[in-house]
């Protein structure tokens, strides 16, 4: 029977919002809320973090989660989460990317399911609402095949209307097949070990979207549409906007 585990890359360092998982919301740092929020939300799978700095580790050790060092030279966190399986050793990983404090269990479900389908790796979309998201670089956008498999990601907004260029509204982006991807994946133990041999893609390095890696090197991508709310905290204006869902809820 094939295991499955979720393991949650940690880096200290961030450009756009340094130190972004130690920091505070209501006291708690944005760490401990997403391994919570992940205990809470699927309590059947087991769940690592593999960080690259004690004070990483030191914010959800004392809670009880179990913690992997990892080196603090990988580049991705895929090389991240190849070095923390060689510990775990399961065979299917489940990456719940550690800046997601709002990530349900129907998503982490639905990257467990994929990951048993033929593509030996999975992520999620969710469709835009608003053209000012579809227009922002920090929302990542996918474009999916007929078959659920991806084309291609990237910072850009995809689909270009070449009818509309930037008349474009937020009736056009609802309308049409316009996902933002979410940092949530599945990999086979396999391809994530075989990724972690393999430099970093043209494309992959041009866009800083290491997923873009495994389509350059000829794998499929699966991607599942979730219509669940999210917030992946990049700036501290998406810390405030977390902030403001808690005291909403």
């Amino acid at each position: 029977m094939s295991t499955i585990a979720i393991i949650v890359p940690c880096r200290l360092e961030s450009t756009r919002f340094p130190r972004k998982l130690l920091h505070l919301i209501k006291g708690k740092p944005l760490l401990l809320w997403v391994a919570q929020r992940i205990a809470a939300e699927a309590p059947e799978f087991p769940l690592y973090f593999a960080v690259d700095h004690e004070l990483l580790r030191d914010a959800v050790a004392p809670s009880g989660f179990k913690v992997i060092m990892t080196s603090p030279a990988h580049p991705s966190g895929t090389d991240r989460l190849a070095e923390a399986n060689r510990a775990v050793g399961a065979d299917h990983i489940i990456n719940v990317q550690a800046d997601e404090p709002l990530v349900t269990a129907g998503q982490i479900r639905e990257l467990a399911r994929l990951i048993g389908a033929a593509a030996p790796m999975a992520t999620l979309a969710t469709p835009f609402r608003r053209v000012v998201d579809f227009y922002n670089p920090n929302q990542v956008k996918v474009v999916i095949r007929r078959d659920g498999r991806a084309l291609y990601f990237s910072r850009s907004r995809m689909p270009f209307s070449r009818d509309l260029g930037l008349t474009i509204d937020d009736a056009w982006v609802a309308a049409n097949p316009c996902y933002k991807h979410l940092g949530l994946y599945a990999y086979q133990a396999a391809l994530l070990e075989k990724l972690s041999s393999l430099p970093p893609g043209r494309y992959e390095q041009i866009e800083k979207l290491e997923q873009l890696r495994v389509l350059e090197n000829g794998y499929d991508i699966m991607v599942g549409l979730t219509e669940d709310p999210t917030i992946g905290v990049d700036t501290p204006e998406d810390a405030k906007r977390f902030e403001e869902a808690l005291a909403d809820r």
